[in-house]
């Protein structure tokens, strides 16, 4: 199948091109290189274009005769879009619906999309079942979710087949070294702590320690971008012309702040140096999936279970790239 990648150049689109292609898929990529990386992926398959021009759209899908559709491409700071929500609403709920209408007009009938369990808002459940409510917390959030109830509507009306991944903490790098996470800014906790222990920041700061866990700290539910990957692999392989499919993508267990940054030290060898702040608003105590309806009905189940090897990737990746896909060691 010739697969249309948006955001591809991305940190979790480049992971997911790779395993798209171990298994037989033509990948055509889709970035405008605003926050991706154009190292990130093959050449041969890169188109330069933004979904917010309709000519790039067009071109795209005629030349290549796309016949599926894997949407990355989105803002995702929480904090940005606290300040900035126009951004959001433009970038990752008008943009992809220009998406869609382009896959409506060239008769693209099998789609996938990036979301996330920021839709969820604050849980009263976990872990969190595709049933939770979705009430978010943020314009993020409410961009990614205004597009999921946008796309199962068209989907509904134009005859289309979906499949809504809901992610939880992508972490960890390509176990052979050569493609990661770098982002600018950098907003995730894995890479900020890395980044400490390689002396390239000060501390990191540890955002409220008085939370109702064992620890004070924050839990999250951390899936190597791999088994991520390898989800939408299988969910494309599911998807029909009538599928309205909405999965939690996580491991379906929590690890807290303090752990991930225990666990840091112990791989590299090296003190992370800590500062403690204020609880950020918004921010859940608790964020763990309960991922068994993707076990169940798609068979799929994460080979990166525990937190010590999926921060070892993305160790060996900051160790041998700390400066990103800008200059290698």
């Amino acid at each position: 199948m010739r697969i249309l990648v948006t955001g591809g150049a991305g940190y979790i689109g480049s992971h997911t091109i790779r395993r798209f292609l171990a298994h037989g898929h033509e990948v055509v990529v889709f970035d405008n290189l605003s926050v991706g990386h154009r190292e990130a992926v093959p050449s041969s398959m890169l188109v330069v274009g933004d979904l917010g021009n309709a000519a790039d759209l067009k071109a795209v899908f005629a030349q290549y005769e796309i016949e599926a559709v894997v949407h990355f491409a989105a803002s995702a700071l929480v904090g940005e879009s606290m300040t900035d929500p126009a951004k959001y609403y433009r970038n990752n709920l008008v943009n992809s619906l220009n998406l869609l209408d382009q896959c409506c007009a060239s008769g693209v009938n099998r789609f996938i999309f990036s979301s996330t369990c920021a839709t969820y808002g604050l849980p009263t459940t976990i872990p969190i079942t595709e049933a939770e409510p979705q009430r978010p917390v943020n314009p993020y959030g409410n961009s990614k979710l205004a597009f999921e109830r946008a796309l199962a509507d068209y989907a509904a009306a134009y005859q289309f087949g979906y499949c809504a991944l809901r992610y939880f903490n992508a972490a960890g790098a390509s176990p052979d070294g050569t493609i990661g996470e770098d982002h600018d800014p950098e907003s995730h906790l894995l890479p900020l702590v890395l980044q400490t222990a390689l002396g390239r920041r000060p501390h990191v700061e540890i955002y409220g320690t008085d939370y109702p866990t064992p620890d004070g700290t924050c839990v999250r539910d951390y899936i190597h971008v791999d088994d991520l990957a390898e989800a939408h692999v299988m969910a494309m392989d599911a998807l029909d012309s009538t599928s309205a499919l909405t999965y939690n993508v996580g491991v379906g267990r929590g690890f807290s702040v303090r752990e991930l940054i225990r666990t840091v030290e112990e791989v590299s060898g090296l003190t992370v140096p800590v500062k403690k702040s204020a609880r950020r608003p918004g921010d859940p105590p608790i964020l763990v999936a309960n991922a068994e309806k993707i076990r169940r009905e798609l068979n799929w189940s994460p080979k990166y279970t525990e937190l010590r090897p999926i921060v070892e990737t993305a160790w060996n990746w900051h160790r041998t790239h700390p400066d990103g896909f800008r200059k290698a060691e």
